[in-house]
């Protein structure tokens, strides 16, 4: 507004200093609220203003609620009320080497499920979903509603990009928040991945809510107190909805980089990996089943069955040739996948690896070109690390811990200046941490 004052009939200051005070706004004057906030009669200063109010004072969980109903109101939503099988959706809030969805979309899909995902890009120092699979030569994101339907209605499973009709108002209100300080906060954190889940369509939803040092709520009582409010939020909108509160203390998979991430990946379709990329999609895509009915123990032993026995692989080919991409990388990976020129290993002596620092990794990923800063930045497919060791793992002198594959060599030499404060390795033995912290919505 060029006047800088609301038009709307709310008394705006009042709402932002009761929000201050530590009071509750009504569903009705939050809805009032923001509608006119999205319709330019509310200024960015005051939403800005009422935005710190809550991250400092808290939003209630009933506000959390209501900010998801508007969010979800302010586009379209995607209807996949006519598929034949349980619509279901599996969506992680952000993590390093985290390459879940290329297993358990599969899995799901050979399970009879029918999963449309819509996903995004890379930012910072978490990866992109659309950019792993774009590494895929040929491989398409962009389908329209028609083309997605049909996709899932023939082989059960989809992933594409989310048009810009899809829940606005959430792109609108996270920008703010960015440039405000205000994204930390479990309510608004909640509200915008639901939204963005229940516009969707799926009828199950299953959160992989992640916690350590590369995830973006660090600690696992928090990061369980977020998980319980996404799913309170699902379930007061009539969607099945369960979470796994899982570990991002150290890369989940081997590679990070898009396309040494889907070449992990594959390895885990084919049974050649065993580690705790494949067991996470096995826990996930067991507790997506248990949402739709399944008890627990069968929904496991199906999804192990499903896996080791090359359903999940034959649907993971099926799904690429859908969308364009050569089916050779369910076969060969490396054969079709972009490789960097430059691949340099680093061996930091004799020892136990003590911590990582998970995030840091992930942004060295992302300046070899793996990622970005900027919405608008291009990513290097072919570039990344392979992460070989994890937390409590005995090194030998000579023994790799970090594979880099990078464009030259000065980037090489940049990146091994700076590994020996992302890995540590010490002297004394030391407990790996937990794969999954906690359970919610879902059988014990």
């Amino acid at each position: 507004m060029s006047d800088g004052r609301s038009r709307t009939s709310l008394e705006v200051p009042a709402l932002i200093a009761r929000k201050r005070d530590g009071g509750e706004l009504t569903s009705d004057e939050l809805r009032e609220l923001l509608t006119a906030y999205l319709a330019d009669e509310v200024d960015d200063a005051q939403i800005a203003a009422l935005l710190m109010a809550g991250v400092i004072r808290g939003f209630t969980d009933a506000e959390a609620i209501a900010l998801t109903e508007v969010l979800v109101a302010s586009g379209e939503t995607v209807d996949l009320s006519g598929l034949r099988g349980p619509t279901v959706d599996k969506h992680s809030t952000g993590g390093v080497g985290d390459t879940t969805t290329f297993v358990v979309g599969p899995l799901l899909a050979a399970a009879g499920c029918q999963v449309a995902k819509l996903s995004g890009r890379g930012l910072g120092h978490t990866g992109g979903t659309l950019d792993k699979l774009e590494s895929i030569p040929g491989f398409r994101v962009d389908l329209s509603a028609a083309e997605l339907r049909e996709q899932v209605e023939s082989i059960g499973l989809a992933v594409a990009a989310a048009t810009q009709d899809l829940v606005p108002a959430d792109k609108r209100l996270y920008a703010l928040r960015d440039v405000t300080g205000t994204v930390a906060s479990p309510a608004l954190i909640a509200s915008s991945v639901m939204s963005k889940k229940i516009a969707g369509g799926a009828q199950h939803v299953l959160l992989d809510v992640k916690t350590g040092d590369g995830a973006f709520v660090p600690d696992p009582a928090a990061a369980t107190e977020l998980a319980e409010l996404c799913t309170q939020i699902g379930l007061a909108h009539d969607r099945r909805t369960g979470a796994i509160v899982s570990d991002m203390s150290q890369p989940l998979g081997d590679g990070v980089g898009n396309a040494l991430e889907v070449a992990v990946a594959v390895e885990v379709l084919r049974g050649e990996r065993h580690d705790a990329l494949r067991e996470l999609s096995l826990t996930l895509a067991a507790a997506t089943l248990e949402l739709t009915g399944v008890d627990a123990t069968t929904a496991r032993q199906r999804c192990d069955t499903l896996l080791d026995d090359g359903h999940a692989l034959e649907r993971f080919r099926e799904f690429v040739v859908a969308q364009g991409g050569d089916p050779t990388v369910a076969d060969a990976p490396w054969d079709v996948l972009p490789v960097a020129p430059v691949i340099r290993t680093w061996q930091p002596g004799a020892g136990v690896v003590s911590a990582m620092a998970c995030r840091r990794l992930g942004e060295l990923a992302g300046a070899l070109g793996a990622g970005r800063q900027r919405a608008d930045d291009a990513v290097d497919a072919a570039v990344g690390l392979e992460v070989l060791v994890r937390i409590g793992d005995e090194l030998t002198a000579d023994q790799p811990a970090v594979r880099i594959h990078a464009r030259s060599d000065a980037d090489v030499e940049r990146l091994l200046a700076e590994l020996p404060a992302a890995v540590s390795v010490g002297s004394s033995p030391v407990t790996p941490p937990p794969l999954v912290y906690a359970r919610v919505g879902l059988e014990d």
